[in-house]
């Protein structure tokens, strides 16, 4: 794939609006930023992305996100859209939203026109996530920081055999984090795979949406099964229990990886994990 690439605009080609939409996708390493919202404690991926706009276009957009990651967190796929009032070739505009953004370890890979009813967040029907886990004695070097380092041996087996129960439409309360905002604790949670490569354990969870800490919560948990400290079936026993007492340990951030998101028919290309 090129290291920019998007649909090109020309003159005319904006809404009757007045304002031309655009959608990115963005990969980004979390660790230096509060998260992808913009807050009053630190630099986030919102803020740093509304900056470059401003930079560039002399106008100020909001930045809506796919994903609102936590502190820590990266992302190989992030999606996110905003409105300018004057248009842009999209190639251009990714290669100036690049140079803008140096020496921020965030990378516009695609820029392209969107409808003007496209919503980064709300469009979305599925988003993947994978989680990190280094399995050996050795601590990483040139991982750190992008991966979980656990020295203990995990069975990744028996991790699965226990994700399996957590898989279809549930009450995730003991999933959830306290400040989790969203209306309901119920979600439905189409894939939970859990497997090894190598030294490497990687835990793959895709759903039309998750909740605040979800994620990083079950990886927490299957540890337990992983360490031989739970067996398989006690994770439908913590779900069943709808208790945040009941979970596992939160598992730290820099582990997560926003994978990619979905939009049904939209065609935009995925980027494939690395």
């Amino acid at each position: 794939m090129p290291s920019c690439v998007g649909s090109r605009l020309h003159p005319g080609q904006g809404w009757s609006s007045g304002m031309t939409r655009y959608k990115l996708i963005i990969e980004y390493d979390g660790g230096p930023f509060v998260g992808w919202q913009t807050q009053a404690n630190g630099p986030s991926v919102q803020s740093e992305l509304e900056a470059a706009l401003a930079r560039f276009t002399g106008e100020a957009p909001l930045v809506h996100g796919a994903g609102r990651t936590d502190a820590g967190v990266h992302a190989l796929g992030q999606v996110a859209h905003f409105d300018l009032e004057r248009e842009w070739q999209a190639d251009v505009l990714c290669r100036a939203l690049n140079a803008h953004l140096r020496p921020n370890p965030i990378s516009v890979l695609s820029a392209s026109l969107a409808a003007p009813d496209f919503h980064a967040r709300f469009s979305a029907t599925a988003r993947h996530y994978v989680y990190r886990i280094l399995n050996r004695r050795s601590p990483p070097a040139l991982e750190r920081g992008h991966v979980w380092w656990h020295p203990v041996p995990l069975d990744a087996g028996a991790m699965h055999e226990g994700a399996q129960h957590l898989t279809g439409k549930h009450d995730f309360t003991t999933f959830r984090a306290a400040q989790c905002q969203s209306n309901s604790p119920v979600k439905t949670l189409d894939r939970l795979d859990v497997a090894r490569y190598g030294e490497a354990i990687e835990i793959r969870a895709s759903a039309r949406s998750f909740l605040h800490h979800q994620v990083r919560s079950i990886v927490g948990t299957l540890k337990l099964v992983g360490e031989g400290k739970w067996r398989p079936a006690d994770v439908k026993r913590a779900l069943d229990a709808r208790d945040r007492a009941a979970c596992g340990p939160v598992a730290p951030p820099h582990g997560l990886f926003l994978l990619a998101v979905d939009y049904g028919d939209d065609g935009q290309a995925r980027p494939e994990p690395k």
